[in-house]
């Protein structure tokens, strides 16, 4: 199983009888706001990830993956890729074929997000909803507002009750299957260099370049 970048952007979870009667009920909005004010005084972020798809048929498949992010500019690392983003210019680098594809950022979102708001991707384009919560952690239903355009109908947000940080978040795509993205580690305020989030060729000897830009 290859984890597809885009997929790392939209967090989604179990299906809902109640999407078009989904409101966005003021908990759910108090619980949002918080989350969102504590994400954004973060100068940078650096997580690790567990990503797991469970199929229709209840087979399940498990990577993992890492990304940092600063403002604009982000690094993601999934199995077979390293991509690069210093807002500007995006590096797709594919390891085993020692390729990298380079094109404008801009281009490489989807449904109007890119990895850099995988924290906050809840503020614009959903419905939400107070669905329960635990000792620990509350749990916040998303419903898109354009769902015919989406690959997904339902996000649920696991939110740590005292961190105000996400800890997971599943999503339940149209073609029956699961994904689940399990935060394993959240650093927030590390010194990470620019220059991290730029491609070096110079680094790749033999490197194929197609510039897609």
């Amino acid at each position: 199983m290859f984890i597809k970048k885009n997929s790392i952007i939209a967090f989604i979870a179990i299906a809902s009888t109640s999407i078009l009667n989904a409101q966005n009920d003021p908990k759910a909005k108090t619980i949002l706001d918080e989350l969102s004010a504590k994400t954004k005084a973060y100068t940078s972020i650096k997580a690790e990830f567990a990503f797991t798809v469970e199929k229709k048929d209840k087979s399940k498949d498990t990577q993992n993956g890492k990304i940092q992010t600063k403002g604009s500019k982000y690094k993601l690392e999934i199995p077979g890729h390293e991509i690069y983003c210093d807002g500007k210019t995006l590096w797709d680098y594919i390891k085993d074929a020692n390729e990298v594809q380079i094109k404008e950022a801009e281009n490489d979102k989807e449904d109007g997000v890119n990895p850099t708001t995988i924290f906050t991707m809840y503020e614009k384009g959903f419905k939400y909803k107070f669905e329960s919560e635990t000792a620990t952690q509350q749990i916040i239903a998303l419903y898109p507002e354009n769902p015919d355009k989406k690959k997904y109908h339902t996000v649920k947000l696991y939110i740590d009750k005292t961190k105000k940080q996400i800890s997971m978040v599943k999503m339940m795509m149209k073609d029956g299957s699961t994904h689940t993205y399990e935060i394993k580690k959240f650093e927030t305020n590390t010194a990470i260099a620019d220059a991290d989030f730029t491609f070096n060729t110079k680094a790749h000897p033999g490197i194929s370049i197609e510039d897609l830009r």
